[in-house]
């Protein structure tokens, strides 16, 4: 993989990580913020999917489409 290709995912791996922390702890938290959390959760699998593209890992580009739709699922039903 060429650097700026190494760049772009790990940009993509620390944010989708970060979005992903804040989004367990928003719907753990149980104070109301489901609807960001579910938002951020969105977020972080696309991120996650871009990365996956990027580096060819499908089986994990599979589970990050499971993720949005559960982010979806969660964003309707809040």
């Amino acid at each position: 993989m060429d650097g700026s290709r190494r760049r772009l995912t790990s940009i993509f791996e620390v944010i989708g990580s970060t979005l992903a922390i804040a989004y367990a702890l928003l719907v753990a938290s149980n104070t109301g913020n489901e609807v960001l959390g579910f938002a951020l959760l969105l977020m972080s699998s696309g991120l996650f999917a871009l990365w996956a593209v990027l580096d060819r890992r499908w089986a994990f580009l599979t589970l990050q489409f499971f993720y949005a739709l559960s982010a979806v699922i969660g964003l309707i039903r809040w």
